[in-house]
């Protein structure tokens, strides 16, 4: 399986000088012992590039990995001696699927609960060097937004393959409280940025949610509404929209969502 590493430059025409921002994106990975070893040395080459920070859009170890304690306190460690500040999203490697034998046979609750009080209970970024954070109010504290220049980064719980919806007809009981939380931070982070008159939005999040299948009328039953959200969210927005995820594997810079008419939304993009 590939991993992958890019690094974003956003610039946007409408500001009068032409100002640029760097950040860089990763995702799956580590997923061996050698790419645990190698991770400290790329980050400290990402940071030698002056980007303003590192955003780990999920997995943080291979899938048929355990997900025990000592695997997560080893990835904070890491992601803490980050020379600049590093954003970390979750992904079903580290929480949903870790109901597996290979995996430790967990509660997937509780090991959300304990990626929550690892990660994010503070104010700011992790690494040695922080940006503040504005978190979601009261128990998803995973969800964050934050401005570099002229745009408004949103993380959010969006775990593959299925958004943790569950096999049966019925979506699990998790999906069922989280989902909503998800919408509506996506709408208040929209509903801010034209407020605040922003250039671009970027969405951060683990899962592929199927653009292709969405564009058919096909979607997953666990994307369905986000991408339906998203989309409304996106068409209303003046400005540019980067939506950035793992999961598959591939990497590719492309235009997937459609309109209701099937036709390309021009302003979202994504990585």
């Amino acid at each position: 399986m590939k991993r992958w590493l890019f690094a974003a430059f956003l610039c946007f025409p409408a500001l009068t000088h032409g100002e640029t921002w760097r950040f860089a994106l990763i995702g799956d990975v580590p997923y061996s012992d050698h790419e645990r070893s190698e991770l400290p040395h790329m980050l400290d080459a990402i940071a030698d590039t002056n980007v303003a920070f590192i955003a780990h859009v999920g997995d943080i170890k291979h899938g048929q990995g355990r997900c025990d304690d000592e695997v997560f306190n080893d990835r904070r460690e890491m992601f803490e001696a980050s020379r600049v500040p590093f954003v970390f999203v979750p992904g079903d490697n580290e929480w949903s699927d870790c109901k597996r034998l290979s995996n430790g046979a967990y509660d997937p609750l509780e090991r959300l609960a304990t990626l929550r009080a690892l990660f994010w209970q503070r104010p700011d970024s992790l690494g040695r060097k922080t940006i503040a954070l504005e978190r979601q109010p009261r128990n998803y504290p995973e969800h964050s937004r934050f401005r570099l220049g002229p745009v408004l980064f949103v993380t959010l719980n969006l775990p593959g393959p299925d958004n943790n919806f569950g096999w049966r007809d019925t979506p699990s009981a998790e999906f069922q409280l989280r989902n909503p939380v998800v919408l509506r931070w996506l709408k208040e982070s929209f509903a801010f940025a034209r407020s605040e008159g922003l250039a671009g939005v970027v969405l951060l999040f683990q899962a592929d949610p199927g653009f292709k299948n969405f564009s058919r009328g096909l979607a997953h039953r666990g994307f369905r509404d986000f991408l339906e959200a998203l989309r409304r969210e996106t068409s209303a927005f003046r400005g540019q929209v980067v939506a950035v995820h793992g999961d598959s594997h591939i990497s590719r810079i492309d235009q997937p969502l459609r309109d209701e008419k099937g036709k390309p939304v021009g302003n979202l993009t994504r990585v």
